[in-house]
């Protein structure tokens, strides 16, 4: 007898429909699985074997063949386990119930419980998409799939469990949906801008730059607080509404780091990997094309300390995302697309010694070594970054000053005010922030005075700009303007913008 079971595969972020077919024929006892699986879909057989057997039914001694429809796709991890082992029972009809509807996710374990999986909820909303409407899945993805509307969702312990609901023997109810704007999304870090003594110019433009999802670059002595400064940006940037919040959950659930006990990720991401990583760590991709930390932080923040670390070619990855707000992985296994919209953060001090331009330390750097050191940040990366701030050392006088600093929170309602006009003003050209304008956006709201174009004019022709770095001086007056509640853009706002541009 043939058995046909709906399952599903990853690919990057999107469900591929897989039809396990079983079937069971007399001949030398055999379990074999084909259809261009791996290691770990391969060793399934194993764990079916035992996860059927611990559940009080058994495997026939016969050839049983499960091939795993299409064949040209491949097939990774351990997510077709309960789907193969339904597929045995109903081909040996120890299990008749009609099944063609329902998909079947989990991985086995040997006693028959199911574990936990990866990437449930872009396979669920996938498939959503594709007419399936009704999933069995473990118990402990139970959180992960609740957010996602319109569908009956079974979450269930073990094998002989699900065996009994399908046989009719047990009732089960459907995971009950929750309402993602009834979740607390409270502020989870140790940061405050208030904790911050001094420093005003670089607070106001981090404040311009989350306000417009303006990438930043913190400049500056070590120890003057630029890595404090960039740790208070998530404290300020706005909550995430429920589209953004299923973007990053589907990419942190496919990378195996979402939090079981919330099942949806509710604080915009903040990623500092380390100098030493590698160009894979920060793209993507290995043997299964997982998401990289610039996926990984769409949505949210990168911040890269002492960007002149890393190696050339790894900051030089960062270049396609921040244009385009993707990233396209390819291997030799394939290619994916991944989501990268992030807010870019890094600092770096001015020379090697970190003392060039202090008022009170010497620098021992020759400017040949000062050169090379500021040469490991490419000049077409450079240009990406709209704000580029120095920050000044604190004085003595400044950090015991016990009057009380501006707190994130009062920020953060600022930044809320003016991330809400501009989804106002972008709500019918598939945008949120002045940061992601185009050409055809700039010119349609961002016409300049004549007084405006002149200072604008004599800046580029002054500081050797680039076309990039103007339309990016315009994206940042835009913002400054909205803060400020200006329908224009003025003289102030664009002489503020190209104070922030040191290249």
């Amino acid at each position: 007898m043939i058995a046909k079971i709906n399952g599903f595969a990853l690919l990057g972020l999107d469900g591929v429909p897989i039809e396990v077919e079983v079937d069971i024929n007399n001949g030398l006892p055999a379990f074999e699985v084909v259809g261009l699986a791996d290691t770990a879909v391969k060793e399934s057989k194993e764990r079916v074997r035992s996860a059927i057997k611990n559940s009080g039914r058994s495997v026939p001694i016969k050839r049983i063949t499960i091939n795993l429809a299409p064949a040209d796709v491949k097939k990774e991890g351990s997510i077709l386990d309960l789907a193969i082992a339904i597929g045995v029972l109903t081909a040996s009809t120890q299990l008749q119930a009609e099944l063609s509807d329902i998909v079947f996710l989990g991985e086995l374990s040997l006693d028959g419980s199911l574990r936990r999986i990866n990437g449930v909820l872009p396979i669920l909303i996938s498939a959503m998409n594709m007419g399936y409407k009704k999933f069995i899945i473990p118990k402990a993805n139970q959180l992960e799939a609740s957010f996602v509307q319109g569908i009956e969702v079974y979450a269930l312990e073990n094998l002989k469990e699900t065996v009994d609901f399908l046989s009719g023997l047990i009732q089960v109810e459907p995971v009950k949906n929750h309402d993602y704007k009834s979740l607390d999304c409270k502020n989870i870090y140790d940061s405050d801008l208030s904790f911050i003594k001094g420093q005003a110019v670089a607070k106001r433009a981090l404040e311009v730059a989350v306000s417009g999802g303006h990438n930043l670059l913190f400049v500056g002595a070590p120890g003057t607080g630029k890595t404090m400064l960039a740790k208070c940006i998530p404290t300020i940037m706005p909550d995430m509404n429920f589209k953004e919040a299923l973007e990053t959950t589907k990419i942190h659930s496919v990378a195996g780091i979402l939090k079981d006990s919330d099942g949806i990720v509710l604080a915009r991401p903040f990623r500092t990997p380390h100098h030493t990583t590698t160009n894979v760590a920060l793209a993507g991709g290995g043997q299964h094309l997982k998401p990289g930390e610039i996926s990984l932080a769409h949505n949210g923040v990168l911040f890269l300390d002492e960007m002149p670390e890393y190696t050339r070619s790894a900051l030089e990855v960062l270049r396609q995302p921040l244009e385009d707000g993707r990233i396209t992985v390819s291997r030799a296994n394939g290619s994916v697309n991944y989501p990268a919209n992030f807010m870019l953060c890094g600092s770096m001090n001015p020379c090697p010694c970190g003392n060039y331009g202090s008022a009170e330390k010497v620098c021992t750097c020759s400017p040949s070594q000062i050169a090379k050191y500021k040469a490991k940040i490419s000049g077409p990366l450079l240009d990406r970054i709209d704000i580029q701030v120095e920050v000044d050392e604190v004085k003595y006088t400044e950090l015991t000053d016990d009057s009380e600093s501006e707190s994130s929170k009062t920020v953060k309602e600022r930044v809320n005010r003016t991330r809400a006009i501009q989804r106002e003003r972008f709500k019918n050209d598939g945008i949120l922030t002045n940061s992601d304008m185009g050409e055809k956006h700039i010119k349609k709201y961002c016409k300049l005075s004549k007084e405006c174009e002149q200072i604008l004019k004599n800046a580029y022709e002054t500081l050797h700009l680039s076309p990039r770095a103007r339309s990016r001086i315009i994206k940042v007056a835009r913002t400054i303007a909205d803060m400020e509640l200006y329908d224009e853009i003025k003289e102030q706002h664009i002489l503020e913008a190209i104070s922030y541009r040191h290249s």
